[in-house]
This record gives structure tokens, C-alpha cells and sequence, in this order.
């Protein structure tokens, strides 16, 4: 137990911050790219899945570095996995219904 312990903590010390810039920046490239999409033409369905594809990337890295579930044990992150795609699965049970509300809204 403790050499499993003592090489996650050497995992996360010996880590550098360049892998954390590059997240850091390419969540910034797909912020501004949802930021440009919010103001085209675009269909709703189709504006919202490339929208709702682009937040799933983002929690993504947001979760394996940020939450440096990246340097955690595989148990950890096949437990974690689960919980994920039922979230996922239950975003696009619910996906219908707020295009039909939008729709029913008067214009």
C-alpha cells in the first residue's frame, strides 16, 4: 500500500505544469470556439450537439488534469466512467423536451 502511495505522490511532484498550460489553453481555444458558434446562424439541434460535444471534451480534461484524475488509480476512473455516461445519457433523455419547449415559446 504505502509503495503505491509513495509513487502517486511521486507522480504528482515529478509532474510538470506544461501539460496543465496546454489544457489550460486548449480549454480556452474551445471556450472562444463555443463563445463564435452562440453567435451564427446555425441550427438549434445542431448548435447544441457540437455545443454539448465541446462541454463534454472540456469536463474531460477539466476532470483527468485539473482533478488529476489523470495520475489516480484505473479503479478510481472505471468507477468514475459509469456515472459519466448515465449523466450523458440522461442530458440527451432530456434534450428533446427543451428543443419542444423552445418551440412552444411564442415568437
Amino acid at each position: 500500500m504505502e509503495t503505491t502511495q509513495a509513487a502517486s505522490e511521486a507522480a504528482h511532484a515529478g509532474a510538470s505544469k506544461r501539460p496543465i498550460y496546454y489544457v489550460w489553453i486548449t480549454l480556452v481555444v474551445i471556450t472562444g470556439f463555443e463563445t463564435f458558434l452562440a453567435y451564427q446562424g446555425l441550427e438549434l439541434k445542431v448548435m447544441l450537439g457540437i455545443l454539448m460535444t465541446l462541454s463534454i471534451i472540456k469536463a474531460s480534461l477539466i476532470v483527468a488534469y485539473f482533478m488529476h484524475l489523470r495520475y489516480e488509480r484505473r479503479n478510481l476512473v472505471l468507477t468514475l466512467m459509469p456515472a459519466m455516461l448515465w449523466v450523458i445519457a440522461m442530458l440527451f433523455m432530456f434534450f428533446p423536451d427543451s428543443i419542444r419547449l423552445y418551440e412552444l415559446r411564442p415568437k
